[in-house]
């Protein structure tokens, strides 16, 4: 697998298709650009979600998130652009993507997106 900056998120066989669990991913490692003023920004995103069938594979989870450090986007946009392709990957039961982003400007925003859009992991 490469190791450059990618949109694919490879789906694996879940191996307790039978059971529900709660897969957590967490990293302090999320980048991105505003589109208002070009600086970077910095967030700690974190991934909840109940396999149905599928659970993401963790490296291409990394290459995915890697591939938005130089995208201009909106806080709020990337977050559920994250939920968004993590539900079309893997269809899981339940997710939530939250994403907590360092202070600008004075303010801390923190995003929460679930599936479905009533479901709350955590």
């Amino acid at each position: 697998m490469a190791s450059e900056p990618s949109k694919e998120l490879i789906a694996l066989d879940d191996p307790y298709p039978d059971r529900d669990y709660e897969v957590r991913c967490t990293t302090p490692e999320l980048t991105c650009v505003c589109p208002v003023t070009g600086q970077p920004d910095y967030a700690t995103v974190e991934i909840a979600y109940v396999p149905d069938r599928r659970i993401v594979e963790l490296k291409s989870l990394k290459l995915y998130l890697w591939s938005y450090r130089d995208e201009p986007v909106h806080h709020e946009a990337i977050t559920n652009r994250i939920l968004d392709d993590l539900v079309t990957a893997v269809a899981p039961k339940q997710a939530t993507v939250e994403t907590r982003w360092l202070v600008r400007g004075g303010i801390t925003t923190t995003v929460t997106a679930r599936h479905p859009a009533e479901a709350s992991l955590g």
